[in-house]
């Protein structure tokens, strides 16, 4: 294995440097979320594995550092969380993490050296050139059907119970690869859309917005009543309107920025006249100054610094990171200032909004594989299963009682150490100390997380009302080119957002007019986009065979 390791190495490096593929995050076929539910117990007795493992072997473990504990723990090691999940599953861990944000030129180098640890977390579906299968073949990680089937006894029984998530967490060649992370419930899948500033509407008389026309009286309000000065602004990092690829505001005219399913049709929604008409929104809105004239630069600092401030009073953000980091910095300035969630605007009051931002109940990040080279892939199996059961999903979602939990009329109930945040920490910080709930993993997370990390009234509303789409009848599943496809689909699909982020904004700026649009859609055809949107079919076709 490892003679074919050195084989495969520097062929395998070139491919990852230049061929990462492009993740589509508005997956087609969406799984039935409802009835996704943590695990209610352990798998059978006789079949199930008892914690703590008794060992004397130290497994070693490949993987990021949690990005809210950045600043806060330098190592794995130091963190409550992972130390006592060695304690509960009896497995000793050394582990080993890159260079923050530097995972992938990381996994290259350990790739190529051939000197695997026992398990990698990492997203090997859209971040490994070839998906999985080529991973497999290629003597990195495991095929785990045989290992599941005899010593994962919790993951294999929630898997028989929701056939639609077992479809999404393996290949079409029906190969599990890694321990997914599951969101457990409707409730998890949506945290993100449009945010307003609720006070100033009070105060302006002006109803929440519910129309693009709406929206755009409201800006001109905010600028010529409210002195806002960046009426909307938006993260551009890594690319400019970067959280717009679920289609906010472009999904009021039919498409987004990703791929999606119209009628059994794959789109890309760049390519479609509505994307043209939401290029003519924004560059009318830049136009008479309703949009932040930085929008092209602005930083996660920047976009604090323009909600707090007051220079803009709407966005686009998430529950935690935008409502609940936002709302104390505007209340220090303004006791009366208020954030709240808008639903996704619509040309047509009372219709459906199309899009929105909604995650599959199976989620990329997190998935932890074992490496084909492990001389211990059994017992390391055998713990990875532990945060599928009833132990170890409490534990994952809610960290260890009489710590960061206790049972109150049943249910485990974050103590004042993660609510209250003695250490000063914010509270997301606290959190991922104690517990791995508001970040991926290899568990099932539990909707009772959400329920009381969202302390505010406003995001706890925000969640249905952001949930008001119709993007379930629209998500691409998570499907898969084939290794051969892959190298081919990632050179296309780098041509091509190289080509609408262009685009994007310089019409939206004004470098270009809105009619060179259709100019852009023949460089897109040229590109060979309609040859990734066959892939993107096949890939379909075979997913739904699986």
């Amino acid at each position: 294995m490892k003679r074919k390791k050195k084989i495969v190495s520097t062929l395998m490096l070139t491919s990852i440097m230049g061929s990462m593929v492009v993740a589509c995050s508005t997956p087609a076929a969406p799984a039935p979320a409802a009835d996704t539910k943590a695990p209610a117990a352990t798998a059978p007795a006789g079949a199930a594995t008892t914690y703590p493992i008794k060992t004397d072997k130290t497994l070693t473990y490949w993987g990021e550092l949690p990005g809210n504990l950045v600043g806060v723990k330098s190592t794995h090691a130091d963190t409550p969380f992972f130390a006592e999940w060695q304690k509960k599953t009896g497995v000793p861990l050394k582990f080993t993490a890159p260079p923050t944000n530097q995972a992938k030129e990381s996994l290259n180098v350990m790739l190529a050296s051939g000197d695997l640890p026992d398990m990698i977390e990492y997203n090997f579906l859209n971040g490994f050139p070839g998906g999985p299968e080529k991973a497999i073949k290629d003597g990195y990680i495991l095929k785990l059907n045989d290992l599941i089937d005899k010593n994962a006894p919790n993951l294999k029984k929630y898997l028989k119970e929701h056939p639609e998530i077992d479809k999404m967490v393996k290949t079409d060649n029906g190969s599990y690869y890694a321990f997914p992370f599951i969101r457990g419930d409707d409730l998890l899948m949506v945290y993100q859309g449009p945010i307003v500033r609720q006070d100033w509407l009070d105060e302006l008389g002006i109803p929440l917005p519910q129309t693009i026309d709406d929206w755009t009286a409201m800006l001109k309000a905010f600028k010529e009543k409210k002195g806002a000065t960046a009426p909307f602004t938006a993260s551009s990092k890594p690319r400019v309107f970067n959280e717009f690829n679920s289609g906010h505001f472009m999904g009021a005219y039919g498409v987004t920025r990703d791929f999606y399913m119209e009628g059994g049709t794959i789109k890309f929604g760049p390519a479609e006249k509505g994307y043209k008409d939401w290029l003519a929104l924004f560059h009318s809105w830049y136009e008479q100054g309703l949009l932040d004239k930085d929008i092209a630069t602005v930083d996660a600092k920047a976009f604090d610094a323009n909600i707090a401030s007051g220079a803009s009073g709407a966005t686009v953000a998430n529950t935690g990171g935008g409502i609940g980091k936002w709302q104390p910095l505007i209340e220090a300035k303004d006791p009366k200032a208020k954030l709240v969630a808008a639903p996704q605007p619509v040309l047509k009051k009372g219709d459906m909004p199309k899009f929105g931002q909604r995650e599959l109940p199976y989620s990329f990040g997190g998935m932890v594989a074992v490496t084909a080279n492990s001389k211990n892939a059994e017992l390391a199996v055998k713990m990875l299963d532990y945060g599928y059961g009833e132990e170890g999903n409490k534990y994952f979602n809610f960290g260890q009682e009489g710590v960061s939990y206790n049972m109150v009329n049943g249910v485990p109930t974050y103590t004042d150490l993660l609510m209250k945040n003695p250490d000063k920490l914010a509270p997301a910080q606290t959190l991922s100390l104690y517990t791995r709930a508001n970040y991926n993993g290899p568990y099932v997370q539990d909707k009772g997380y959400i329920l009381q990390y969202l302390a505010l009234q406003a995001q706890k509303d925000a969640i249905p009302i952001w949930a008001k789409t119709d993007m379930a009848k629209h998500q691409m599943p998570p499907v898969t080119p084939t290794p051969e496809e892959s190298s081919e689909y990632a050179k296309i699909m780098t041509d091509v957002n190289t080509l609408v982020d262009e685009m994007t904004l310089k019409i939206i700026l004004g470098a270009e007019p809105v009619d060179s649009y259709e100019k852009y859609v023949e460089k897109l055809k040229s590109v060979k986009l309609d040859r990734a949107i066959e892939i993107q079919k096949a890939a379909l076709e075979r997913y739904n065979k699986r």
